[in-house]
């Protein structure tokens, strides 16, 4: 949630040039203000804890503590600081030059919610920044069907780990009450809060609600870890 400043952000990246980039790209925004830059990820958590801000801009390869690192200490001190009065919750989009599998899953364990290529063009880069300001996941296209190939390949390696076979479940998805299965199938559709409740007919607040209850039922820390969830136990 931001303030009445708009969407505060922080870029993380050893590349002057390219923080320059995004920051201009950024604060051309009505909405929105860079607010920080650190050239490491020490810098960006340090930034983090001084400035709360909406969204880290993070790169995953700098000098000292990498981006996944800082992303990990990020993501921890705002869970543990939570969304009281006057508190921002930090959430991370990872942007890197990679387009690599390790890189997303790595990113996602690490607790980021989004994750996009630095050739993204400006527009989609702003869209992000909003969208993930609101709490849903944006991942680049070019890695989400790989993505999804990848929990599935996990979904059936957990599956024989367990020794259940493909039918194996978590039992956190009991807790889930039917209305909280459909709400989570939709969010592992990616569709967003005002969406779901368009397409279930219910209330906006209404579906906040049940987000809230699903992540701490399965245990999730956000949306990206629901939609994990969602494809490990075969609800899509």
């Amino acid at each position: 949630m931001t303030g009445n400043d708009g969407i505060r952000i922080v870029i993380a990246d050893d590349q002057e040039l390219i923080r320059a980039g995004f920051t201009m790209v950024i604060n051309s925004q009505p909405d929105m203000q860079v607010v920080g830059q650190a050239s490491d990820g020490a810098q960006a958590v340090e930034l983090v804890e001084r400035l709360h801000p909406d969204i880290v801009l993070m790169d995953v390869r700098m000098p000292g503590m990498d981006g996944l690192t800082a992303t990990g200490r990020i993501t921890a001190y705002a869970h543990a600081n939570g969304d009281g009065e006057g508190t921002r919750h930090t959430r991370v989009i990872i942007l890197t030059t990679f387009d690599l599998d390790e890189y997303v899953m790595s990113a996602i364990n690490a607790g980021a919610s989004g994750f996009l290529l630095k050739d993204t063009d400006p527009e989609t880069l702003l869209a992000s920044i909003r969208t993930v300001c609101q709490g849903n996941a944006i991942i680049a296209p070019t890695a989400t069907k790989r993505l999804i190939e990848k929990m599935m390949e996990g979904t059936l390696t957990s599956a024989d780990a367990h020794a259940g076979g493909d039918d194996y479940v978590d039992p956190e998805l009991a807790t889930l009450t039917d209305r909280e299965r459909e709400v989570l199938v939709e969010i592992a559709h990616g569709l967003s809060n005002q969406e779901i409740a368009d397409k279930l007919f219910i209330s906006l607040p209404t579906v906040k609600t049940h987000v809230a209850h699903i992540l701490q039922k399965i245990n999730a820390r956000d949306r990206v870890q629901a939609v994990v969830f969602a494809y490990e136990n075969h609800l899509v």
